[in-house]
């Protein structure tokens, strides 16, 4: 694939995904951040102004910041992703005729989806603040 080619397609999944994280702003179940750090990477490897206008943006640089510097997940993004989570989990088992062994790999991938982000720290250490 030529350069210039890639650095295209790069530059539309950064922008797919901006759509996607902004959307998520207005909807609490879609993850804000998460697309947002795709952007982030798509834009590191195709437009160096495009990062760093991301990155130190107004209302979308803080949380990536935090999770650059830090590995942060905020409270309430912990409390959205897991509560999502839960509710997910019981329509499939209660609405679904999955089999039981379906439903055994669904909750523990969900379990090690969730026992990841509650082991990010919600905010920087003290130490770390600076």
């Amino acid at each position: 694939m030529r350069q210039q080619t890639k650095k295209f397609l790069l530059l539309l999944i950064g922008w797919f995904f901006v759509a996607l994280g902004t959307i998520g702003l207005f909807l609490p179940v879609l993850p804000t951040t998460p697309f947002l750090l795709i952007a982030l990477w798509a834009f590191s490897q195709s437009s160096e102004r495009f990062h760093d206008w991301l990155y130190n943006h107004r209302v979308f640089g803080p949380p990536l910041q935090d999770w650059s510097k830090h590995g942060v997940i905020p409270l309430r993004a912990k409390i959205v992703a897991v509560g999502t989570m839960a509710i997910s989990a019981t329509l499939v088992i209660v609405f679904s005729s999955t089999p039981w062994y379906g439903l055994v790999a669904m909750l523990v991938l969900m379990g090690i989806g969730a026992g990841f982000i509650l082991s990010r720290p919600s905010r920087p250490r003290p130490e770390d603040a600076t």
